[in-house]
């Protein structure tokens, strides 16, 4: 087959992994920065170029899209839907997934359970529905953030009050969580490759860290997920419409508490903490489905 990667960098290693994956299946693989391409309708058709290329040869598209390309990504994602190229992402999963709020409420609908979570727009109203959360310290998160970057923990009311009111007054949109004291500064993500848990891990905040990002420098550890967390992982990749995805979750008093559910996620820390190609998972989905 034809499988083009959409990336803005080859040498990333979950790009490099991709390559490596479909190269030893002996398929021909390109890379392409979605950046630079350009939607065509021409003679009634739609077309995607790259530096005056078409798309239209490839049998297969990867995408991965980053947080600040999200609307750009969809377009593009969309544009190849209309061409009938197979992609492992859809462009509504990708909008569904990246919309923090979207997410939240498309999970909830279906009786997923996420932590008590505000996104404020009345900033007289900041004070009393903090309260509402019951407890400090809580959490306030920048909508586009990834990485744990844009991730603050506030310990009381006062201090909270004051990063929102600064948040609003830079214009940047937040969210404000519950802080589940019981977590103890792990996350667990499961990697799902059409409805199939095929790695999952857990994270662990560094001491006096409550971000278990491996970019933070939490550490991380191959784990066997309970048959609860698989069902809820699948559960919720079902319902954003995504095929491969990480989905990240807290272990709650209240049970599997989802956090995020990544539709790009990274492979270098599932892979190397777990040693599971996966890779090689997602070229075998694209195999069974192209």
């Amino acid at each position: 087959m034809n499988i083009t990667i959409l990336s803005r960098n080859a040498a990333l290693y979950s790009t490099q992994s991709m390559i490596k994956a479909a190269r030893s299946r002996n398929h021909f693989v390109r890379v392409i920065d979605y950046s630079n391409c350009d939607f065509v309708i021409r003679n009634g058709k739609p077309d995607v170029e790259y530096f005056g290329e078409s798309l239209f040869d490839a049998d297969a598209v990867i995408p991965r899209i980053g947080e600040s390309y999200t609307k750009l990504g969809v377009g593009l994602l969309r544009q190849l839907e209309v061409m009938d190229i197979f992609s492992v992402l859809s462009s509504q999963a990708l909008s569904n997934s990246r919309d923090k709020l979207s997410c939240l409420q498309l999970l909830v609908k279906n009786d997923l359970l996420v932590p008590h979570t505000l996104i404020l727009h009345n900033g007289h109203m900041y004070e009393e529905l903090i309260d509402t959360i019951g407890s400090y310290p809580v959490i306030i998160k920048l909508i586009s953030g990834t990485h744990g970057i844009g991730v603050l923990k506030a310990e009381s009311r006062s201090q909270a009050v004051s990063l929102l009111e600064t948040f609003n007054k830079t214009k940047q949109k937040v969210l404000v969580q519950e802080f589940i004291e019981e977590a103890k500064g792990a996350d667990y993500r499961l990697f799902v490759v059409d409805g199939e848990v095929v790695a999952s891990m857990k994270r662990q905040a560094k001491a006096g860290e409550f971000r278990s990002n491996l970019h933070r420098g939490g550490f991380a550890e191959a784990i066997t997920p309970t048959q609860e967390e698989i069902k809820v992982a699948l559960k919720a990749v079902d319902i954003l419409g995504l095929k491969v995805a990480g989905v990240d979750m807290l272990r709650s008093k209240r049970g599997p508490m989802i956090l995020e559910v990544n539709a790009s996620p990274g492979l270098e820390g599932i892979e190397k903490t777990t040693n599971v190609d996966v890779a090689s998972k997602i070229i075998s989905y694209i195999e069974r489905s192209v």
